[in-house]
């Protein structure tokens, strides 16, 4: 399916100052009137504005190059000078205590110089403690007194039709406030993080948003706003924001250990299909997601997982499709146990497994060559070679140029069988990796530098 596109929501803005309005909250008879008022009163001062700076020289960057001075007798020049690029966010303050703020990782990528501009008009710089870019999750330190954090909800409760405000900064004008109603959960496949379990909203999102908060009428925080759909460059009405379970997850692994360490059980995996419905005797309408392959001594194994097994809940929630098992084991710390429900013979049974390591069965090579970061590998069951079973979009893997579905029969000049046979040749390389890789019938080497 083709989704218009997809704006990811920061914007290149200067700040201006915040504009209050003040609203009667009663009516010409002393009426009390329906407000939100009171409820954003005191969440506002939660939630901040960022402004990230960014370095880059101004001279034609043919003139770095010395062939080229060489070769046009260009003399030697001085540095170029610098300009200062500056790119405008939001931000939510979840712990008053030490200045621990949350947002987008896509807001503060590749910045050289982060600023936190406070709902009074302070301002602070930011250190970056860590990102997820997977979740599109980053975490900033400020040193501040007088804070004001926002209480997390558990957004597993949400539902359709509930009301949620959206606040933040669009467009660099100041902070904003929007309304609407939780439009859809669990949207997924729109390939805008590698895991995606959006709330979808029609509170008004604009650029400038991403990193802001989504709150219930409680005034607690349900979802970070990221992205919307947006056909004509605006906003449209459909809105997406991360589950701030989702956010959290990360989040605490962040300020524990300075990087999130994603688990998983080892399983392959696709979409139960109506086809597949038929041919695994399911009932009519019955989803799930269907194991295709098993990892020898993963977790997967371990728990009596086997290929042709249907895996409808994890911990007893539904999972409708992969994208969706990705996200209930994702979220997950390596060593957790989880309840996993299956189908098999078309009789339901419950198994339990262990969180592993990525090494259980696929590869995360970030570990092993920051080029491949991003990347998912596993054994290829088709035949010698490892399979890119996933890449998370804008990571250093996606700008590779390879694809998911690329078989690698070679590295850096050593066959590859397996993957150990991949992860250590890949560990040979230290500014480049040469992969040989096959996709479709045909085949080629791939210098990723």
């Amino acid at each position: 399916m083709k989704f218009p596109a997809v704006v990811l929501l920061s914007v290149s803005l200067f700040f201006t100052a915040p504009i209050f309005a003040a609203l009667p909250n009663v009516d010409a008879s002393g009426n009390a009137l329906p407000s939100l008022a009171p409820m954003l009163k005191n969440v506002n001062p939660a939630v901040v504005n960022i402004a990230t700076f960014t370095k880059r020289e101004a001279n034609n960057p043919l003139l770095n190059d010395p062939f080229f001075r060489h070769f046009f007798d260009v003399p030697e020049q001085r540095q170029a000078p610098q300009q200062r690029q500056r790119s405008a966010g939001s931000g939510v303050i979840v712990s008053a205590a030490d200045g621990t703020v949350i947002t987008n990782h896509h807001v503060i990528n590749g910045a050289d110089e982060i600023q936190v501009v406070l709902n009074d008009g302070r301002s602070f710089a930011a250190e970056l403690v860590g990102s997820d870019p997977e979740v599109d999750v980053a975490v900033l330190k400020i040193e501040a007194n007088n804070l004001t954090q926002l209480s997390m909800s558990n957004s597993d409760d949400l539902l359709v039709g509930d009301f949620v405000v959206a606040i933040g900064n669009p467009f660099g004008l100041g902070q904003t406030v929007t309304t609407g109603v939780v439009s859809a959960l669990g949207r997924t496949g729109l390939g805008i993080e590698g895991y995606e379990d959006f709330i979808q909203t029609d509170a008004s999102i604009n650029p400038g948003n991403s990193g802001g908060a989504l709150v219930n009428l409680r005034g607690e925080l349900v979802g970070i706003n990221t992205a919307i759909i947006a056909p004509a460059g605006g906003n449209v009405g459909i809105g997406f924001a991360i589950p701030i379970n989702m956010a959290r997850a990360s989040v605490e692994q962040i300020l524990e250990h300075g990087e999130v360490k994603r688990g998983q059980i080892g399983v392959s995996i696709q979409d139960v299909t109506p086809e597949l419905q038929d041919a695994f005797g399911l009932k009519n309408g019955q989803l799930g997601v269907l194991v295709t392959g098993v990892a020898e001594k993963s977790e997967a194994e371990k728990a009596g997982l086997k290929p042709g097994d249907v895996i409808v809940a994890v911990d007893e929630r539904p999972t409708l499709s992969a994208g969706a098992l990705r996200n209930a084991i994702g979220v997950r710390k390596i060593g957790d146990q989880v309840k996993i429900t299956i189908i098999r013979d078309g009789k339901e049974k419950t198994v339990r497994s262990r969180v592993g390591s990525p090494e259980s069965g696929f590869a995360s090579t970030g570990k092993a060559h920051p080029l491949l970061e991003g990347a998912q590998f596993d054994n290829n069951r088709d035949g010698g070679g490892v399979v890119v079973a996933r890449i998370i979009p804008r990571s250093p893997a996606a700008a590779s140029g390879l694809q998911a579905g690329d078989v690698i029969i070679g590295a850096n000049r050593m066959r590859v069988e397996d993957l150990e046979d991949f992860n250590k040749a890949v560990g040979r390389g230290k500014e480049s990796i040469l992969l040989h890789v096959q996709r479709g019938r045909g085949s080629f080497y791939l210098v990723i530098r």
